[in-house]
C-alpha cells in the first residue's frame, strides 16, 4: 500500500526527532487565531526519564538544560516540517518560538500549543493546566505547525481524563491548582492560578539551582501518567 500524505508527514516528523505527532482540525477556532489555516500539527518531544526523576524535590540545573534543549529541538522539527509542506505546494507556518513571540503585540489571539494538541487528539489539559498524554504524562514539550494540507485528522479530546485524581492539586507548592477538571471552553484561570504558579516557580528554581526562573516541574513529575512513564524500565 502506498504511503499516504498523512503517514509521510508523520514519519518525517518522527525521523526529525518528534516522539509524538498528531493532526487536528482547527476550523472551530476563529480565522485570526489559526492564521486562516484549517489543520494543526501537534509535535511533542519527551524529557529523559532520569531528568524527571531528578526533580522530585526541587528543579535542577539539568532540568533547565533539557528544557532549553527540547525547545531548540522542537523549533528545528517544526521549521523543517513546515518547509517540507511548502515544498509540496501547501501553505504551512512553523509555530516555533520566533513566530509565537511575534504575536505577543498583535491584535490576534495567540494559539496555545496545548489547544492544537487537544484538537489533534494526543492528550488533554490536566488540572495543572499542562497537557497530559497517556504515554509520557506531562513530561513533554510541545510545538505546532499550521497548514492547509489535506491531512487525516484525529478525533479531538474535549474533556479531562484526570477523573477524581487530586495528586497534582495536593502536591503543588504554590497552591496554584484548584482541582477543577478542564473541558473545552473552560478558561485556564477558572481552574488554575498562573500568578501563583510563576511566583512559586521562581522561588523553587532559586532554591533548586540558584537561578530565578519560572521552572518548577512538580506537577509534571508527580502526575500518575508521568510516574508510569519514568518508572517503566
Amino acid at each position: 500500500m502506498p504511503e499516504t500524505l498523512t503517514d509521510k508527514i508523520k514519519n518525517d516528523l518522527l525521523r526529525l526527532g518528534a516522539d509524538i505527532a498528531g493532526f487536528g482540525r482547527l476550523d472551530e477556532l476563529p480565522d485570526n487565531v489559526r492564521e486562516g489555516l484549517p489543520v494543526g500539527i501537534s509535535v511533542a518531544v519527551k524529557y529523559p526519564k532520569e531528568i524527571i526523576r531528578g526533580i522530585a524535590e526541587l528543579p535542577t540545573h539539568e532540568y533547565h538544560e533539557w528544557y532549553n534543549k527540547l525547545n531548540d529541538r522542537l523549533d528545528r522539527i517544526v521549521t523543517c516540517g513546515a518547509e517540507m509542506l511548502r515544498e509540496m505546494g501547501y501553505k504551512a507556518i512553523a509555530y516555533n518560538r520566533k513566530y509565537y513571540r511575534s504575536g505577543e503585540n498583535r491584535d490576534n489571539t495567540s494559539l496555545p500549543h496545548k489547544t492544537v494538541a487537544t484538537r489533534a487528539g494526543i492528550g488533554w489539559i490536566g488540572k495543572s493546566a499542562l497537557l497530559v498524554t497517556e504515554k509520557y504524562g506531562s513530561a513533554i514539550r510541545l510545538s505546532s505547525i499550521l497548514t492547509d494540507a489535506p491531512l487525516d485528522t484525529a478525533l479531538p479530546v474535549n474533556k479531562s481524563r484526570c477523573g477524581a485524581c487530586m495528586i497534582c492539586t495536593n502536591a503543588c507548592p504554590g497552591g496554584a491548582v484548584s482541582g477543577k477538571a478542564w473541558e473545552v471552553g473552560l478558561y485556564r484561570d477558572e481552574f488554575f492560578d498562573p500568578v501563583k504558579c510563576r511566583k512559586t516557580a521562581i522561588e523553587q528554581s532559586k532554591k533548586g539551582f540558584g537561578e530565578e526562573l519560572t521552572l518548577c516541574g512538580k506537577c509534571i513529575e508527580i502526575c500518575p501518567y508521568t510516574q508510569s512513564y519514568i518508572k517503566n524500565i
